[in-house]
């Protein structure tokens, strides 16, 4: 594939998918990277709604979706103690 292509936004739902099935954590990454995996995510699927209008409706749920699970993990981290409060 040539690197070009791969700079270019997706511009519909199923290229979005695919872009972020590549930047997806791996499972045990620490909870600050799949913040910022999920934040992009949503960001990337908000965007998707606007332009790929046929998947409109789904790629807003998609977008609503990776903002809980945000937001969630968000919580989660400040639940959390520094080590050198333990």
């Amino acid at each position: 594939m040539d690197e070009a292509a791969e700079l270019e936004p997706p511009r519909t739902l199923i290229e979005a998918d695919h872009a972020l099935a590549r930047l997806r954590p791996r499972q045990q990454a620490p909870l600050a990277k799949w913040l910022a995996y999920h934040r992009k995510a949503a960001v990337i699927y908000a965007e998707i709604a606007e332009i790929d209008r046929g998947h409109h409706h789904e790629a807003l749920f998609m977008a609503e979706h990776e903002l809980k699970r945000a937001q969630e993990i968000e919580a989660q981290i400040s639940t959390q103690r520094p080590a050198e409060e333990l």
